[in-house]
């Protein structure tokens, strides 16, 4: 993962996510009908940490897309849309405890650890289910989702995939980490 201490985008990776992202968005209208991308975009352009985020997500192989508008809030909802767990953000486990627990070939890095530092949230299980009413995700991989304080106080974590055309949700030690599970992010701006 490529990481930029600062936060800050150049112009041309500004203009490069811009159009990346008006290109997804248009092509996958089914994620948010009646949503308008030049409202999409000044919000952006607007919030140069979100698109940093942003950039971040694209950038680990999440394509993030909107799939959503808070009406009160007046933000957009963008998850990672990418048909598996995003490639940059696989072979980790749940959290720095689990990281900290592994007294052997521990992985890099945590789910919670790298979307801190990208700036956005774990999908909640919630979340998974609704991101999975838009297309078929996860058929080969899996990714963590956010896990209840009591599950991981006993030292568990959630993870969810789609096989024989059903979500499912699954739980493992918080240590555990394959090479074909990540982690979804979601990011309001």
């Amino acid at each position: 993962m490529t990481t930029n201490n600062n936060s800050e985008l150049s112009t041309e990776q500004r203009d490069e996510l811009l159009g990346t992202l008006k290109a997804r968005f248009e092509k996958n209208m089914n994620r948010h009908e009646g949503l308008d991308w030049a409202k999409v975009q000044a919000k952006l352009e607007a919030s140069t940490d979100k698109l940093w985020s942003l950039h971040e997500m694209e950038n680990t192989g999440g394509e993030p897309d909107v799939v959503g508008h808070d009406e009160e809030s007046g933000e957009y909802i963008f998850y990672d849309c990418t048909a598996e767990s995003p490639k940059g953000r696989r072979s980790i486990c749940y959290d720095q405890e689990a990281l900290e627990s592994r007294k052997a070939n521990k992985p890099e890095n945590s789910a919670l650890n790298m979307a801190a530092a990208m700036g956005i949230e774990l999908l909640t299980e919630e979340q998974y289910r609704e991101l999975q009413k838009l297309g078929n995700f996860d058929m080969k991989t899996s990714s963590w989702v956010k896990t209840p304080d009591h599950i991981r106080k006993l030292g568990g974590a959630l993870f969810c995939d789609r096989r024989y055309d059903t979500v499912f949700v699954y739980h493992n030690g918080a240590e555990s980490y394959y090479a074909a599970r990540g982690f979804r992010g979601s990011l309001r701006v």
